[in-house]
């Protein structure tokens, strides 16, 4: 367990900036209602921004959300999990592969795909055994796909909102790659360049003019 508590490079929770955030915001007496107090703090108040992607080693530590105030599903899984490390809450990184029904068109054409892979959630263990949350997309974001924002119990998985307020669909899973200690950021490179290998460059680098809203 004491791998699940561990600062590493990227989970860098000994980050004087990261520390004072979750002090900040850290409320209850329980894990339970600690753990609801930080999730609900990183979905709301770090904004999603799926195009705010990159691949150097810097764009997934924890530590650099707190200058941005917004990030990518992983980059927001990945700083709840140093959110709950400092609060002394043993914490795993989650990927998956899902399908997006939520009709973000401008997105969609870029990737050229509605798969989304990897997407990051977070795990928490919680009352002796590991549970499932996902802190990626911000109450004002939902509001305006219509969706009900995804609420955490820290007792049952919260990983996706399946349909909208309409009944739609509105995202879907289809592969589960686990969750990990520390960020596989060669696996998120790996998986990433293997499903839109037309975001890179003839050197296997991302070409970020591809991400840029248009």
């Amino acid at each position: 367990m004491q791998t699940s508590l561990a600062e590493t490079y990227f989970i860098d929770h000994g980050n004087p900036a990261i520390q004072s955030w979750v002090d900040e915001r850290l409320k209850g007496e329980s894990d339970v209602e600690k753990a609801i107090s930080l999730y609900l703090a990183v979905r709301d108040e770090i904004r999603y921004d799926p195009f705010s992607i990159s691949f150097e080693r810097e764009w997934l530590q924890a530590s650099s959300l707190i200058e941005s105030g917004k990030g990518h599903c992983i980059a927001k899984a990945i700083f709840l999990a140093a959110s709950l490390r400092h609060a002394g809450i043993p914490s795993r990184v989650g990927l998956a592969k899902v399908l997006n029904h939520m009709g973000a068109e401008e997105f969609e054409r870029i990737l050229r795909t509605n798969v989304l892979v990897p997407h990051g959630y977070t795990e928490v263990f919680l009352d002796d055994k590991w549970v499932k949350c996902t802190p990626a997309f911000n109450r004002t974001l939902c509001e305006f796909l219509g969706v009900t924002p995804l609420e955490f119990d820290g007792q049952q998985d919260s990983i996706f909102q399946e349909y909208d307020r309409s009944g739609a669909d509105f995202m879907e899973y289809v592969e589960d790659y686990g969750g990990f200690d520390d960020v596989p950021f060669d696996l998120i490179l790996e998986l990433f360049q293997k499903e839109y290998p037309h975001l890179f460059d003839e050197d296997g680098n991302l070409d970020l003019t591809t991400l840029t809203r248009r």
